[in-house]
């Protein structure tokens, strides 16, 4: 581990250590998850799913930042990114069980604010699979399309609301790396499983667990990237 790898380390664990070691920043914490939900879920992904990205940079190219990477730009749109994820999952968790129950499984609609069941893990799964089938492809594409973009625009705020060419970036994309290892192997292998234990978590804290699961996205990615470049 090189010095700049311990300083960031060391940053992430000075600002994470106050909400485990002193009560009242925790509360506020929750305080403010509950009341604006929306604005959390921006602020999470802005924050972790960037570092995230922060961390790929650095298994691909050995530098945490580098001109016209874009930290700021990234940021921007992985919070608008975790609005839609946290709209997802208030989507996918009441619709999936309500479809269980509508099936003929027993308790469905209600399993998953409940106690750890057989039912209550069955549902979780189901609801995963769902999300990740249904709306993880998509937020995938646009992230990819979005992260062209910036590269594109040299990583300038500015050049992020430039108007987006989806048509040229989309014909641009390695579709290789992006069905074979995107989707045919992160969804499953990691994704779906991922997302199961998350739909077992209390619905305050599934959120900052997605969010943290971004770091391991940016990790998949960078090895994505590798892959594209053999």
């Amino acid at each position: 581990m090189k010095k700049k790898d311990a300083y960031l380390l060391l940053a992430v664990l000075l600002f994470f250590a106050p909400f485990f070691l002193f009560d009242p920043v925790y509360e506020t914490y929750n305080a403010f998850n509950q009341s604006h939900g929306i604005a959390a879920s921006f602020i999470k992904f802005a924050m972790l799913a960037t570092l995230g990205e922060v961390i790929a940079l650095r298994i691909r190219e050995g530098v945490y930042h580098r001109k016209g990477f874009g930290i700021c730009p990234r940021a921007i749109v992985w919070g608008f990114i975790g609005v839609t994820i946290k709209v997802a999952f208030i989507i996918f968790a009441t619709g999936t069980p309500a479809v269980l129950q509508y099936i003929g499984v027993e308790k469905a609609s209600s399993a998953l604010a409940g106690p750890f069941t057989p039912i209550k893990l069955a549902t979780a799964f189901c609801t995963s699979v769902a999300m990740n089938l249904i709306f993880a492809p998509v937020f995938m594409t646009f992230h990819k399309i979005t992260d062209t973009h910036i590269t594109w625009n040299g990583g300038t705020v500015k050049g992020l609301f430039a108007p987006i060419p989806f048509a040229r970036i989309f014909s641009s994309m390695d579709w290789s790396v992006q069905w074979n290892f995107v989707f045919k192997k992160t969804i499953p292998l990691f994704w779906i499983p991922a997302h199961t234990l998350t739909f077992l978590l209390p619905p305050h804290m599934r959120v900052l667990f997605a969010a943290l699961l971004g770091i391991v996205l940016g990790v998949l990615l960078a090895v994505a990237s590798l892959k594209s470049q053999k």
